[in-house]
């Protein structure tokens, strides 16, 4: 039984969809609300769900990390993601996006090249990312650094990455299964934005 979770922390809300070992699901929202949806929208199908007035401690630890992640820390985890319902592709582009360090962007062109398949159909999979903050899809960014989509909230993913600006000033690559994935320094993005 997969049980869903959502606490207020600050002025955001947190969700998470898991069972006792591993995540289907985690989201964020300014409203309990959207974060249900989000929890639902993202659900497997014909998965038996409830939620949860009680949060367990597995699923505190979970909303901790997106909190903190959501805060611009430099964080590190073991949660396991349910992903056997998942695309083979989405599987990849998900591992490819895990490898982002913090403090850095990828375009999704250069997620594509690393993954496999197309720009487009990495922003298709970053749009439906299950794993929102843990699968950190606001790191991905057009190949002119310009922010991308992020939902119908662009301004919260420019907002996230202004928190994990590092200082950082040249690009590097991070290994991916074999293949290079380029990554940018924030910094890139928030000048383009004219935060920098």
């Amino acid at each position: 039984m997969i049980n869903l979770y959502t606490e207020k922390r600050d002025n955001t809300w947190f969700g998470v969809a898991a069972d006792d070992r591993r995540l289907y699901v985690t989201t964020f929202a300014f409203s309990e609300k959207s974060v249900l949806q989000g929890l639902l929208k993202s659900m497997p199908y014909d998965v038996p769900f409830q939620q949860r007035e009680k949060t367990s401690s597995f699923a505190e630890r979970v909303i901790a990390l997106l909190k903190d992640i959501y805060d611009g820390k430099s964080v590190s985890h073991n949660f396991a993601l349910a992903m056997e319902h998942l695309s083979s592709y989405t599987q990849k582009v998900i591992k490819t996006v895990s490898l982002i360090p913090v403090g850095y962007v990828a375009s999704y062109g250069s997620v594509a090249k690393a993954a496999g398949g197309s720009p487009r159909a990495v922003g298709r999979v970053m749009a439906s990312n299950p794993f929102v903050l843990i699968v950190p899809c606001h790191r991905v960014v057009r190949s002119d650094f310009k922010l991308g989509g992020y939902g119908s909230h662009p301004d919260v993913k420019l907002e996230i990455l202004k928190r994990e600006r590092r200082g950082y000033t040249a690009k590097r690559e991070v290994s991916v299964d074999g293949e290079k994935l380029l990554v940018f320094p924030v910094e890139f993005v928030l000048k383009r934005q004219g935060e920098g």
